[in-house]
């Protein structure tokens, strides 16, 4: 039997999570280094597991398979394709970071205080939302993906409604309401989603008699499924929608901006980077995989709610008053970007769409934890109480510079690739979708220019003038996300390899080639003698 490298990878977390929840709690610092020790063993999993992919292989690879509940057909599977290669190595790079972000954000309050904030708690949380997410990126079986992806939700229902955001303005009680409002409002949203997800995972295994996704693709492919129109699209709308809530996708997306605004930075850097990649993950996975021609008939009603989120969440973003949401807007905006490339059903387009999921967990987390150190310095979170800020803590502001300009895929920077691939590939079957999309950029820059402007630069306000630079830890936190987003964006050939020939399998699930150029490429004249190309 070959080792299950799959399920150890999410396995190591998991139990990372327990002994970590299970340390003293007079033992606060050790559970920290517990947690970060047990998140690094996660990366180097997750390393092995994209050096053991062959991106020319098949096209789940490490595979697993287990009788899990044999009198309902549900089986433990487990395979990756290069899309979840990409999100797994995602997921397992983030979390040391979200954990050194965050090593005080769970401490005591204050001294003496019996008012105690449950560290050990906090960092158990984070690497049991880690292991699940690195398995629904695994999963291969609908109803084994099913269960963990409506049971991340309760470790970040405690996260967020737990673990608030020292920053908030206003009473205690009203933080703690707040917070409580944010979590419950994400909750019940997401709940939603799931439980009509439930509903056409039990629809699927009526038609469909097992949970397998390779074994309901290869019936399809066989012409032996036989699934009715109208059937299929009401099964593709359940699936659709709890993924579009987890995205978010405008209307559904009304939960995030609470979300992240409550909660601490590194927990918002977990909530929009890793957790929310599960849903966009899922509509190339299962929703184009499972149902094709349903996929096909509702990619107009879909662009146009992407093409919404992309220019309504880039202008609430302009106008935010509020750090943390703005980054959550913008965000809204940018899986936008993610979803139009999805279903543009273009190669450029599902390979942009899937590097931006990449490059945005990358550059949020950058800006949101840059931003995270800035309202722990000031204690507020509202632009309007910062000024001047690089003239007394100028790495701050130049890595804050940084993860803003990515945000708005500034060229030679890692988001630039992803969204040039999501426009041209766009553009080429859609080509006023492509060009209504651009918008999106000029927002982009006003946004992120519009907020270093009135943070960083003119005059020093009182309040800011004693202000500390990065410490060494912060700087060891930001410094990789640095480093990453500048290097794929020179070299982004890494992530391609990887992941453009699951593209080509998404694409034959959905029967689409990509659109002839209009204009027809002449030979090159041959010359020397040489044959014409």
């Amino acid at each position: 039997m070959s080792f299950p490298l799959l399920t150890v990878t999410a396995v190591v977390p998991a139990v990372g999570a327990v002994l970590t929840a299970a340390v003293p709690a007079a033992r606060r610092t050790a559970a920290k280094w517990l947690a970060l020790l047990f998140s690094l063993a996660t990366l180097a999993l997750a390393v092995l597991v994209a050096v053991r992919f062959e991106p020319g292989g098949a096209r789940y690879q490490l595979t697993e398979s287990h009788a899990w509940i044999p009198d309902f057909g549900v089986r433990y599977e487990l395979g990756v394709d290069g899309i979840g290669v990409a999100l797994i190595a995602l997921t397992a790079l983030l979390i040391p970071f979200v954990i050194a972000a965050g090593w005080h954000d769970a401490d005591p309050l204050e001294t003496h205080s019996s008012r105690w904030r449950p560290t050990q708690g906090f960092f158990a949380l984070i690497l049991l939302v880690e292991a699940m997410v690195v398995i629904s990126f695994e999963a291969t079986d609908v109803f084994l993906f099913y269960v963990f992806f409506e049971a991340m939700l309760i470790p970040m229902y405690f996260l967020i409604g737990g673990f608030g955001d020292r920053a908030h303005a206003g009473s205690d009680e009203n933080a703690a309401a707040q917070r409580s409002y944010a979590a419950v409002k994400f909750l019940l949203y997401n709940l939603a989603g799931g439980l009509i997800m439930l509903a056409a995972v039990i629809g699927l295994y009526v038609v469909a008699g097992n949970f397998s996704l390779q074994e309901i693709a290869a019936a399809r492919a066989a012409g032996t499924l036989d699934m009715a129109t109208n059937t299929e699209r009401l099964l593709f709308l359940g699936f659709f929608f709890a993924f579009a809530v987890k995205a978010p996708l405008w209307p559904l997306h009304t939960w995030l901006p609470n979300a992240m605004g409550e909660s601490t930075a590194p927990v918002a850097v977990l909530i929009t980077a890793v957790v929310d990649k599960v849903g966009t993950f899922a509509m190339l996975r299962f929703c184009l995989g499972l149902f094709p021609d349903a996929s096909k008939w509702a990619t107009p009603v879909i662009l146009v709610l992407a093409l919404i989120s992309i220019v309504y969440g880039a202008l609430l973003a302009v106008g935010q008053r509020d750090i943390k949401r703005l980054v959550a807007y913008a965000s809204i905006s940018h899986f936008g970007f993610i979803i139009l490339g999805i279903f543009a059903m273009t190669s450029q387009g599902q390979s942009g769409a899937t590097l931006y999921m990449v490059n945005h967990g990358l550059s949020t987390a950058a800006l949101m934890l840059v931003a995270g150190f800035l309202i722990s310095r000031r204690g507020s979170r509202l632009i309007a109480d910062y000024g001047g800020v690089q003239k007394v803590a100028p790495v701050l502001a130049g890595t804050f510079l940084i993860g803003g300009l990515a945000t708005l895929s500034l060229p030679g920077l890692a988001p630039f690739v992803s969204e040039f691939l999501v426009l041209v590939g766009t553009y080429a079957r859609y080509p006023v979708v492509g060009i209504i999309a651009t918008v999106g950029i000029v927002l982009a820059a006003l946004y992120t220019l519009v907020l270093y402007q009135r943070t960083m630069t003119g005059p020093v306000k009182e309040e800011v003038r004693a202000m500390p630079d990065l410490h060494l830890r912060e700087m060891l936190v930001v410094a990789p996300l640095i480093a990453l987003l500048i290097g794929l964006g020179v070299y982004p050939k890494v992530l391609t390899d990887i992941v453009n020939p699951a593209v080509e399998y998404t694409m034959s699930d959905v029967k689409r080639t990509d659109p002839k150029p209009e204009v027809a490429v002449e030979a090159v004249p041959a010359k020397n003698g040489e044959a014409a190309k």
